[in-house]
């Protein structure tokens, strides 16, 4: 029989989970129940990445306790300490829901709770803006005396200064007689959160001894306010930076755009780390430079999910939807250590929705189902767009109707399938009930609804429908125009269609000509269809198929000759019509 020595030798050496139910079996056999915490807290400390068997596991040993109240050499509830330490985890892990739920039932569960779990499941309240459990979490702290743990008071100036409470952040940071750095950067955080980064910069500067987080915090919001001037001269004057410092002021000028100095300062990082080559890939796809991502991506030696996350969203994101696929299956094939998510999976979805795959959906929907993946809205609005996209509209409109929160993506997903479709009745009134709950429109959502309106040859909705795009603060695009003009050639209003293409305030590219050259074969219209693929012979290196509808016109009026010439100089020019040509795609056709 194993004695209680050696059980705690072992208890300290435990690192994975089947480690752990081992010597729970002998903890439960020995009769040393009083030995649970010690397991309940190395298991929990040594799973450094979130594990949902690791989670289930714990709860089941938590349920599992006497009823009786144990108490440790050191005084403590024992009870208290192991859900603490699970409220913790969760907390640290991002499962803040879960962190707020798992409190409550400890709560409930008549354990007191010690200053990790208010302190845990404060910072929870604030991540998810629960500003009631909040309130009633500082009540039972107050209740408990936990009020003046320096911790506890450090987790209501979080609370209140991320949730905007900043009169109540402050108050409670005066009430903290001994300050420590936590507490001045809970404050800072506070008054950045606000928006009042003047007085955040005051709070800065007061910081007895900043740490690398009160640097991190400051640099932060001038970075994400584009104030990369202040950025760097903060960056350059910290006497001591992180990895994080260094991907902050990197991610500050790639989402300036800024490639250049962002991949200066990459390549001088001393310690590179997941987040710092997921930046720059992200930063790549954003600038469609698609090869500088992949040679990143190349020069990765250990991959993990994020960085090949972001190298699938590349691919997508870019129409190389073949590639993003091949990238997913070899992480399905190599059975590493990867397991493809919710993020995943809506990447992987969108690249078989460019290629028309929705076949694929219900593969998903086994997939997630087997490994326990939960469907949050991001991968439900890519299933849709999905379904949309291949006339699946039962599924696609439950779906829609289960979200969580309809956004502003969902809404356009819904739109715009509906505007593939021709469905302009469900589209404006999916356009319609939007509006009503203030959610704002962006340019795919006003894409779709003009297609919706293009292909029913509702002209006059369509007009309404592109002049309210300025209500919204939203620009025409030159797909938008193409969009028009598509829709005024098809009702044969030519005359308005090339007068239309005449006032754009931006060059207009081969896709609203060829709009305009597909509408005057439609009408057999010479002078418009001249006018046209004059312009697309301009814009593109291979005019053929906008010459070879030019000679199809000239054909169908009886102008053999013309016809004759254009096919003519295509054959000495050596041009042909590629087989399938779509050279109308500019406008979403």
């Amino acid at each position: 029989m194993l004695d209680s020595t050696r059980l705690r030798w072992f208890l300290h050496r435990c690192v994975v989970l089947e480690q752990a139910k081992q010597v729970h079996t002998q903890l439960v056999v020995n009769r040393f129940n009083h030995l649970e915490p010690i397991l309940v807290h190395q298991t929990l400390q040594l799973t450094k990445e979130f594990s949902r068997n690791v989670v289930n596991y714990v709860k089941t040993i938590l349920k599992g306790f006497q009823s009786s109240t144990r108490v440790d050499s050191k005084g403590l509830d024992d009870d208290s300490f192991s859900w603490g330490c699970l409220v913790r985890f969760l907390s640290q892990h991002r499962k803040f829901k879960e962190t707020v739920g798992l409190y409550i039932e400890m709560h409930n569960s008549g354990i007191p709770p010690n200053s990790h779990a208010i302190t845990s499941v404060l910072r929870a309240c604030g991540k998810i803006e629960n500003i009631v459990d909040g309130n009633s979490i500082h009540a039972l702290a107050l209740k408990n005396g936990l009020c003046g743990c320096v911790y506890v008071q450090t987790g209501l100036v979080g609370l209140y200064s991320r949730l905007g409470y900043i009169e109540m952040a402050k108050k409670a940071f005066d009430d903290i007689a001994t300050k420590n750095t936590v507490s001045w950067n809970s404050l800072l955080h506070g008054y950045l959160e606000s928006g009042n980064l003047d007085e955040a910069r005051r709070v800065f500067e007061k910081i007895p001894k900043k740490d690398v987080v009160s640097w991190n915090l400051i640099i932060s919001s001038y970075a994400k306010k584009g104030d990369m001037s202040n950025a760097c001269s903060l960056f350059l004057a910290m006497p001591e930076k992180s990895p994080a410092s260094w991907n902050i002021l990197i991610g500050g000028y790639v989402n300036c755009r800024e490639m250049k100095l962002a991949r200066t300062y990459f390549d001088a990082m001393p310690q590179k780390n997941s987040v710092s080559w997921t930046t720059m890939i992200s930063g790549y796809t954003k600038s469609g430079d698609v090869q500088s991502a992949e040679e990143l991506f190349g020069q990765v030696y250990k991959k993990d999910k994020l960085i090949y996350d972001a190298m699938i969203a590349c691919y997508v994101q870019n129409g190389k939807p073949k590639d993003s696929l091949k990238l997913f299956s070899q992480i399905l094939e190599s059975n590493s250590y990867i397991q493809p998510d919710e993020i995943t999976l809506s990447s992987v979805v969108s690249a078989n929705s460019q290629l028309g795959d929705t076949s694929f959906g219900t593969w998903v929907e086994s997939y997630i189902t087997e490994h326990g993946i939960q469907m949050d809205d991001l991968l439900s609005t890519s299933l849709i767009d999905l379904y949309m996209k291949g006339g699946d509209f039962d599924k696609a409109f439950k779906l829609f109707n289960g979200l969580n929160r309809k956004d502003t993506v969902s809404f356009s997903a819904m739109i715009m399938g509906c505007g593939i479709n021709g469905m302009a009745t469900k589209a404006s009134r999916l356009f319609k009930e939007m509006i009503e709950e203030n959610i704002p429109p962006n340019p795919v959502t006003f894409t779709g609804l003009l297609s919706a309106y293009s292909h029913s040859g509702l002209v006059q909705e369509g007009y309404e429908c592109f002049n309210s795009m300025k209500d919204y603060n939203l620009e025409p695009s030159a797909d938008h125009y193409g969009i028009m003009v598509d829709m005024l050639g098809r009702g044969g209003r030519l005359e308005e269609a090339y007068e239309l293409i005449k006032s754009m305030p931006m060059q207009p590219n081969a896709g609203v000509w060829g709009a305009l050259l597909l509408a005057s074969g439609l009408h057999n219209s010479i002078k418009f269809g001249e006018i046209a693929c004059s312009h697309c012979v301009e814009l593109e290196t291979d005019p053929s198929g906008y010459l070879s509808h030019l000679a199809n016109i000239y054909t169908s009026v009886g102008r053999w000759d013309d016809a004759r010439n254009v096919r003519v100089a295509m054959e000495e020019k050596k041009l042909r019509k590629p087989l399938g040509c779509s050279w109308v795609e500019g406008s979403n056709h």
